[in-house]
């Protein structure tokens, strides 16, 4: 089938079918795409792809690897520039789409966060080019360590930030030799068919980018255990992570995957309190829909009134509204069906015991004008938990709620950072430089801060520890992920 007429999303008129193999496919079935801004608004009924949409996308990717293989680091370059080129161009349409798909922040679209795809295509582009392969001689032979292509990729992105993370995948895998197969989520799938517009401009060899979409049980496991996939990358949750580890396992297939956080932010007596503070009250952006947020506060106990206070001046000046409107600090959240969740735990908690300080009812902005419950935001949340087994502190909630707990010595501080299973990220603030390499050291996660938060390097390895994750993006990493590495020995013409 063909492709469908396109639809007008926030004035930009985007693709709602499939892309694959150079061309627009639709699905006779499709499901529904709704606005969190107003949950009353459907944005778009997308072609849903099942298990004959997979093979096609698969086939494509297949067919294109040899072709793009070929071209070497330096030929596939052109192709990454140019797409980075055109995501810097289309910033403004970009930022539209998700901002009404999404709900993320407008000003951080535009201003950021859509920006950083351009970066992606451009580190990779440069990273692969500029790699040189390891030599040395042993046992009478030269040696080299090579990086082949490693075939289809399929790639599987969640809804929070969804055309930063897929080009944050993409790029690697495209740069190291390999066609890919996105799979974005379900709730917010427009910007990855935006995403499939510029790969077309960009004249990308047919199949080399393919996006199938999909609610995720149906499409997903043809995708992830077709044996012609090499590679698989996934961000999402632990549950769904063991269903493609299975399926990885299963074709031996090399999988990393990024699982979500429980992040610790550590603050000792000796930190700058304002800087802290306004940094703890920053984890509620984007309705603490981050897997990076540092949910727990862990404080020394001597400053922990005063912590709190400038804590909730800084939350004081939030502002709950229309992520299109600058002044608009916290965002709804994605989904009815997440709103539950999230005031799920809060519910429990208090039947467990934990005290709310803060917040833990919905919120209806000012003006709102639909019906109530489609009003997504959840006031900032702070639970003071009455034990740290407490569900709220060992389970990711992915909302705007955080926890508050107190310590006396680093002891205590590390020994809490580190009782949870999760170990994505962790922040810490200290004015001892001493303390910022003996307790971050001592933090178990794939990314600590000190002093600072959500600094980020492309060429730094991301990734978790524990539930957090398997395997490392970033830098070289990724692009070896994306590789099957060889070792080519040749015996010394002069020992022959």
């Amino acid at each position: 089938m063909g492709e469908r007429p396109r639809v007008e999303v926030a004035g930009v008129a985007v693709s709602v079918d499939h892309y694959v193999g150079g061309e627009r496919i639709s699905s006779p079935t499709t499901f529904e795409d709704r606005s969190p801004l107003d949950w009353s608004t459907v944005l778009a009924n997308v072609s849903a792809g099942d298990a004959a949409t997979a093979n096609a996308a698969l086939a494509a990717a297949a067919d294109a690897f040899a072709g793009w293989a070929a071209l070497g680091p330096s030929g596939r370059a052109p192709y990454l520039r140019r797409l980075a080129d055109l995501v810097d161009e289309r910033v403004s349409q970009i930022a539209a789409v998700e901002c009404v798909d999404m709900a993320m922040r407008h000003e951080s679209l535009r201003n950021r966060v859509i920006g950083r795809g351009a970066r992606n295509f451009r580190a990779y582009a440069e990273l692969a080019e500029q790699h040189e392969e390891r030599t040395w001689s042993s046992n009478g032979t030269a040696n080299r360590v090579q990086r082949l292509p490693a075939g289809p990729a399929v790639v599987i992105t969640p809804w929070n930030a969804p055309f930063m993370l897929a080009t944050w995948k993409l790029a690697p895998a495209l740069a190291a030799g390999n066609p890919v197969v996105l799979k974005p989520a379900e709730w917010s799938p427009l910007s990855a068919s935006l995403l499939a517009d510029l790969a077309d401009e960009a004249d990308l060899p047919p199949g080399v980018f393919n996006v199938v979409q999909g609610i995720g049980e149906e499409v997903g496991p043809p995708l992830t255990s077709d044996p012609r996939v090499r590679r698989l990358s996934f961000t999402g949750s632990p549950e769904t992570a063991r269903h493609i580890g299975a399926a990885a396992a299963a074709n031996i297939v090399p999988f990393t995957a990024e699982l979500g956080g429980k992040g610790a932010l550590v603050v000792f007596a000796d930190a700058d309190l304002e800087a802290a503070a306004r940094t703890a009250a920053g984890q509620y952006d984007d309705s603490g829909q981050v897997c990076l947020a540092g949910t727990r506060l862990l404080v020394e106990s001597t400053v922990a009134d005063e912590f709190l206070t400038r804590f909730h001046a800084h939350v004081d000046t939030q502002v709950m509204g229309d992520s299109h409107d600058d002044a608009t600090t916290i965002t709804p959240m994605i989904h009815p069906d997440h709103v539950a969740r999230v005031e799920g735990f809060v519910e429990r908690a208090l039947a467990a015991g934990d005290e709310v300080l803060r917040g833990g009812i919905r919120h209806v902005p000012d003006g709102w004008s639909g019906r109530p419950e489609d009003a997504l935001w959840l006031e900032p949340t702070l639970i003071a938990p009455a034990s740290n087994d407490s569900e709220v502190v060992q389970h990711e909630v992915f909302g705007p709620v955080l926890t508050f707990q107190s310590f006396v010595d680093e002891e205590e501080a590390v020994a809490l950072a580190n009782s949870t299973d999760y170990g994505l990220s962790a922040t810490l603030f200290t004015g001892s430089a001493d303390r910022a390499e003996r307790v971050g050291g001592a933090l178990r996660a794939g990314t600590t801060w000190v002093n600072c938060f959500l600094v980020r390097d492309l060429t730094a390895p991301f990734g978790g520890l524990g539930i957090s994750g398997l395997g490392r993006e970033g830098g070289d990493h990724a692009l070896e992920f994306h590789a099957d590495l060889k070792t080519l020995q040749i015996r010394d013409e002069t020992t022959a």
